[in-house]
């Protein structure tokens, strides 16, 4: 390295690439993360995208971003602040550098900071470095779009799919930076584009020549990262989003089954990928169905479902809305069914592409009757395949449909996942009809133990029936009007979901002696462990329980969360899961931190916020003026 450049020594290492939507900033963010896991770092992904289609080149609501966390060991969330921000136009400059750390380095394209591309991003000077207050000395100003054009000059491509290289040239750069393989970069890209070589080759050489622009400037280069690899268990691992692992966790549960998987679903961002990603795998026997509406594809996924296939429908909270009505008929029919729920930025269409977790309380109570559902929310991106296998576990083995609760920001990110053994997963038993019941057979006979009604296959000699959306009567299955009887069966499907066993609720950290136990749910997770952990390390004692089963709660929820002196929820929503065990827990008055900001929590945020909660005085005006305070 050349004199004045400074190699830091780091555990872990965020970068940021950020241009407009038709730069590739995702799919470098991609390449990235995948290479950086291949080589044994621990990765979290964070895709941070507009919800305009395309919106005008240059515009600052066009620009789309791609949060990549490295570490050498476990890392939990994409990062609050990144070391380097890749820049690849003025509007990306503008709205990204809020993330970048004040010692971060920068690299730009000033071939896109010409005076047009300043005034779309609204810069009042051509000084647009000290107009935001940047140091220079940090920023890596390269003409990335004119060496992309001399680098791809004696080739056939016409300027529109050379300028497509640009995210190329700046991945190079960041491969540079942090001395990644060239050749597991060219391996990856041959790959994607096998199909098309002669793109391939462009991108090859375009990620060469980003790299070699590094080596052969260096010093102008303000800070060089290295980071060092642990190798991980031995093992296949993939880079794996939670929506790609939604779909896997599906398959292997119908594998398990020996079932048939039907997915139906209507196009809905962001759980689309569910549906394009299950349409690939038709050689394991799946079925994908992409319907005309919402309410069309959960009444598919139950005919599905009633004719013995392990049914599924995918959606985001909008959809939930119109599959309301079917999925009543899913609860008084007590068929098995997966019902996916990504959720996202609300009310209305709200922020289609942001990710909040504001449709707890529509999945559980959002329904007309009684309409008891399981509930189950993935806590990351690879946890995802767990929850969706899981969720089909219980739906099937319980004869209920279960809502599997994601978001966009465990749906899009992702992690380093290890391919499990199938064998190895836990089995799944339909609850079928028995021999014993041939000819004898009505519908809603029940295990006398679970509450679960025994599942008829139509088709099955001696075991005709009729299922619908009137009220039956539990002897016979005929329609039955018989309040007596509705009652009684109100409670049967209330009490079969009761009684459903889930993992009981664990607390990490200092679980004996916490000054503070912070509780969320679902995707929250990695934030919130990670702020119990810097909490930790300042001398706080400080303990994490986390929800991953909802409906039923835990057995243990209230002796854990009554344990503690301060307890505080904490949830993208205006209180939710607050409200939820303030129902079910008498006497359980917890603190709040709540945020609708359609991004992720902000560790440094938490961590200030439930240091000054634990050195508050415990009353409850104070609990009501850290609630008001925390929420500004």
């Amino acid at each position: 390295m050349a004199e004045g450049l400074e190699v830091k020594e780091l555990e872990d290492v965020v970068v940021r690439f950020s241009g407009d939507s038709g730069d590739g900033m995702q799919l470098a963010g991609n390449i990235f993360s995948t290479i950086s896991a291949t080589v044994g770092n621990d990765i979290s992904t964070f895709p941070d995208y507009p919800a305009d289609i395309r919106a005008p080149q240059g515009s600052l609501t066009g620009v789309s971003g791609y949060q990549v966390h490295i570490g050498e060991g476990k890392v939990y969330t994409p990062g609050d602040k990144c070391d380097v921000l890749v820049a690849m136009n003025a509007a990306a400059l503008k709205t990204q550098y809020q993330y970048a750390k004040p010692d971060g380095s920068i690299i730009i394209d000033t071939d896109a900071f010409g005076p047009a591309d300043l005034k779309k991003a609204e810069f009042k000077s051509d000084d647009y470095l000290s107009e935001m207050g940047i140091d220079p000395d940090r920023v890596v100003a390269c003409p990335i779009t004119r060496m992309v054009k001399e680098t791809l000059a004696d080739t056939e491509m016409d300027m529109k799919d050379k300028l497509k290289c640009r995210n190329m040239f700046a991945l190079g750069l960041v491969c540079w930076l942090f001395n990644r393989d060239l050749q597991l970069m060219a391996d990856f890209l041959n790959k994607k584009f096998a199909k098309k070589p002669a793109v391939a080759e462009a991108n090859v050489r375009v990620v060469n020549a980003g790299y070699d622009y590094g080596a052969n400037t260096h010093a102008s280069v303000p800070n060089s990262y290295r980071i060092e690899t642990k190798q991980k268990k031995p093992g296949r691992y993939m880079d794996i989003t939670g929506n790609k692992a939604t779909a896997y966790g599906l398959m292997a549960a119908a594998e398990r089954a020996g079932l048939k998987l039907y997915l139906a679903s209507y196009p809905i961002t962001p759980a689309t990928d569910i549906l394009h990603e299950l349409s690939k795998h038709k050689s394991m026997g799946v079925i994908s169905v992409q319907c005309e509406d919402e309410i069309s594809a959960a009444a598919s996924a139950i005919g599905a479902s009633f004719a013995g296939a392990l049914g599924a429908t995918s959606t985001s909270g909008p959809g939930i809305c119109l599959k309301s009505e079917a999925l009543n008929l899913a609860v008084i029919d007590e068929l098995p069914l997966v019902v996916i729920d990504v959720q996202r930025g609300g009310p209305s269409t709200g922020l289609p592409t942001k990710s909040e977790q504001t449709d707890l309380l529509q999945v559980l109570y959002g329904r007309n009757g009684e309409s008891p559902m399981p509930v189950i929310a993935a806590t990351s991106p690879t946890d995802c395949f767990d929850a969706a296998y899981m969720a089909a576990k219980i739906a099937l083995e319980h004869l209920t449909p279960v809502v599997l609760l994601s978001d966009a920001f465990a749906a899009n990110g992702s992690e380093a996942w290890a391919l499990p053994d199938i064998n190895k997963l836990p089995e799944i038993h339909p609850h079928y009809a028995t021999p014993a019941q041939k000819y004898k057979y009505t519908p809603y006979q029940r295990d006398p133990e679970t509450k679960v009604r025994y599942w008829a296959i139509p088709g099955q000699e001696g075991y005709a029936h009729i299922l619908g959306g009137l009220e039956k009567d539990g002897e016979t299955g005929s329609i039955s009007s018989d309040p007596e009887n509705h009652n009684k069966m109100d409670h049967l499907r209330s009490d079969k979901v009761a009684s459903i066993e889930v993992p009981d609720l664990e607390v990490e950290g200092d679980k004996r002696d916490a000054e503070l136990l912070i509780v969320g749910f679902g995707s929250t997770y990695g934030h919130l462990f990670t702020a119990m952990t810097e909490m930790r390390r300042k001398g706080y004692k400080v303990a994490l329980a986390h929800f991953k089963y909802i409906n039923p709660l835990p057995k243990n929820t209230a002796k854990v969360l009554m344990k503690y002196k301060k307890v505080v929820v904490a949830e993208q929503n205006l209180g939710q899961l607050a409200a939820l065990l303030r129902i079910r827990i008498n006497n359980f008055v917890p603190y709040q931190y709540n945020q609708v900001k359609g991004q992720p929590f902000v560790v440094a945020e938490l961590v200030q916020a439930f240091e000054s909660l634990i050195g508050a005085p415990d009353d409850h005006d104070i609990g009501r003026y850290f609630e008001t305070r925390i929420l500004q």
